[in-house]
């Protein structure tokens, strides 16, 4: 195209991540044996990751808190770069033939193999007038940015919000300068400094994965990963294909997964749930099988973010707090009191009472039959119980750990001395257990909350 066309110059956005880095050297190699100038430009990051890494003796920070101390040594980000006008590109011209579309065009979904009859319109309108257009309602909404902290979830925050912004983040169609940028101008007008859970904090946490990430090919398994913990997880097939089709026979859990089936998205407190299920709450599968089918279904699937969250998770690394577990029932009752969301994604269990809803398993026979639906006929029975697994997950966690410390003196630092106060608290409501005066196993809620970069 060099040679055809005549160009002399090729400019893009540097690429953090590890395959990313691999791919564009080669791309660099080839266009300067062709005797094409290359521009590579950090943009896709607020920071350069290298430069931050480099702030820490060669490491990348592995907790938040010594993340956020070196960004507080380090200038403000680059300003975005002032939008293309036409008066600029006005001499410039691409030579495009009659057969352009034929051999270059965007190629459309039955030209994919999809089949696009059972589609539903989507929420989520690709582009950047459409993100540009959410952010601007965001900023608009001056009291709710100024005190953005802990999210209040309701049932409406489980569904995709007509100005969600995090799939425009992940696809460069928003700028994550121009959104850090216009939060600045914001909070200076309003003369308030960010708050540590603000916007600003979602934006960081997601740097913070990057520049985790950018030099660990491996970020995104376990073996030979050296900031994982290495757990024995299970291989267990049937088990995975049941929680990644919605068919565990825990509603809250089976709705999650058909909403993320169907639209590509889910809330940050319904990634929490469904990641602890498969992992260390209930089913103990490895954390890259899930991340593996987040990467494949959600629109806002950073390598970065995603890899970096399942390890926090499932407590493979960065969160230790193995004792704190989410209950699918008694949780999902606290996001979903009235069983709306599990009947908008399990059009089966429609007709059960609320009382109900959660664990339908529970419901006498004659409601089954009134709300026609008949648990292990029409909708599976749970395909474990949760209360005896979580607990014996627990004891295995708790082992892992104890092997860790035995063995301080050759795993990484992170883990050797974790410090509670240095990681982020877990999501809200999570439950961890306590012995009542009983002696016997109750429900601990904890209010402390961490969220993912979605706004």
């Amino acid at each position: 195209m060099s040679s055809e066309w005549g160009t002399t110059c090729l400019t893009f956005e540097k690429d953090p991540e590890p395959f990313g880095k691999a791919r564009d050297a080669n791309i660099v190699a080839i266009a300067r044996e062709m005797g094409v100038n290359v521009v590579m430009k950090t943009s896709h990051t607020l920071y350069k990751p290298e430069k931050i890494i480099e702030k820490n003796g060669g490491k990348p920070p592995l907790t938040y808190k010594s993340f956020q101390n070196i960004l507080m040594n380090m200038d403000l980000p680059p300003l975005p770069q002032g939008t293309i006008t036409s008066e600029e590109v006005e001499d410039k011209q691409t030579p495009i033939s009659d057969d352009h579309d034929e051999k270059y065009g965007v190629p459309s979904l039955e030209e994919l193999g999809f089949d696009i009859e059972q589609l539903q319109q989507t929420v989520w309108k690709g582009g950047e007038s459409e993100a540009l257009t959410r952010l601007e309602h965001h900023l608009e909404r001056k009291a709710w940015v100024a005190s953005f902290g802990r999210p209040k979830m309701t049932p409406q925050s489980l569904y995709p919000s007509r100005t969600g912004l995090s799939p425009y983040l992940r696809f460069g169609c928003l700028s994550c300068r121009r959104f850090f940028m216009e939060l600045n101008e914001l909070y200076r007008k309003i003369k308030k400094s960010p708050p540590p859970l603000s916007l600003h904090g979602q934006l960081l946490w997601r740097e913070f994965y990057y520049t985790a990430a950018t030099n660990n090919p491996k970020f995104d398994h376990m073996e030979g990963n050296p900031i994982c913990v290495q757990i024995p997880w299970d291989k267990n097939p049937e088990a995975l294909a049941k929680w990644a089709n919605g068919q565990t026979g825990y509603p809250w859990v089976d709705a999650i997964m058909t909403q993320l089936r169907t639209e590509g998205w889910i809330h940050n407190v319904a990634r929490h749930a469904v990641a602890c299920f498969l992992t260390r709450g209930d089913l103990w599968v490895s954390w890259e099988e899930g991340m593996k089918v987040f990467d494949e279904l959600l629109l806002d699937a950073d390598w970065s973010v995603n890899a970096g969250s399942w390890m926090w998770l499932s407590c493979s690394s960065f969160f230790q707090q193995f004792f704190h577990c989410y209950c699918p029932v008694r949780y999902g009752r606290k996001a979903d009191p009235n069983g709306d969301f599990i009947r908008t994604y399990l059009p089966v269990l429609k007709n059960f009472p609320t009382k109900y809803i959660h664990e339908p398993w529970t419901a006498p026979e004659s409601v089954q039959r009134a709300a026609k639906c008949i648990i292990s006929r029409d909708y599976p029975m749970p395909m474990v119980d949760h209360i005896k697994q979580s607990q014996n997950n627990i004891e295995r966690m708790k082992q892992v750990y104890q092997q860790l410390v035995h063995y301080r003196g050759t795993i990484h630092p992170a883990i050797k001395s974790p410090k509670v106060d240095h990681y982020p608290p877990p999501p809200p409501d999570y439950e961890k257990p306590r012995s009542n005066k009983n002696g016997k196993n109750d429900i601990q809620r904890d209010s402390n909350y961490r969220v993912q970069v979605q706004a």
